[in-house]
């Protein structure tokens, strides 16, 4: 079926759906007409969930990672030992890590790496952010966890230079990972054994 022979109604759904990554036409109109197909209720939820979605998603105020209250739940839990931060580029990453279940300490999101070719520099992350949190919070180790890829080795490079002279420990994860792989899409073990033998950065 031509993109033309859908009604409007579900050539829109099918073209909002095609916008998302790793979603091409053909499962953006699959997905489509499951909706179609699908219990009035089920989509009902479905949109409410969306709804919520924007409305009550935020950044969390101390380490950015998502929220939906003014501190994330990894922050507000008090058992959380307070000695090491883990940095992270994006919220995604600190999930995975956050599944592998070994890390016990804190975390800081970047909100990307620096990225010279795309106008992207420190002054565009979280780093000053990073830096009041080691001044301020009670920090020995300062975990850098960040992508293996030519932008994550320059933010990491750029990382420890600040942090360093501050006398911290400054480790990063151990490559257990591809060079050009992404934290979120590695599986646990991998995730756990980077952690593990994580190295001084």
């Amino acid at each position: 079926m031509s993109g033309n022979a859908y009604p409007a109604a579900l050539r829109r759904v099918i073209q909002d759906i095609s916008k998302w990554p790793g979603v091409g036409e053909k499962t953006a109109a699959r997905m489509a007409m499951y909706l179609l197909r699908a219990p009035r209720t089920e989509v009902l939820e479905l949109a409410q969930g969306l709804l919520e979605l924007k409305e009550k998603i935020r950044l969390c105020r101390q380490c950015y990672a998502f929220a939906d209250q003014e501190l994330c739940p990894i922050c507000a839990d008090p058992g959380r030992l307070p000695g090491q931060l883990l940095v992270v580029a994006e919220p995604g990453d600190l999930l995975a890590l956050e599944k592998v279940g070994w890390y016990r300490g804190r975390y800081h999101v970047l909100g990307g790496l620096i990225t010279p070719l795309e106008g992207v520099g420190p002054d565009d992350l979280r780093v000053r952010e990073l830096l009041d949190r080691v001044k301020t919070e009670d920090v020995q180790e300062v975990i850098l966890a960040l992508n293996p890829s030519l932008e994550g080795e320059t933010t990491t490079a750029y990382l420890a230079m600040e942090l360093k002279p501050l006398g911290l420990k400054v480790t990063r994860i151990a490559y257990g990972l591809p060079m050009g792989g992404e934290i979120k899409y590695a599986d646990q073990q991998t995730l756990k054994e980077s952690l593990s033998h994580r190295v001084e950065a």
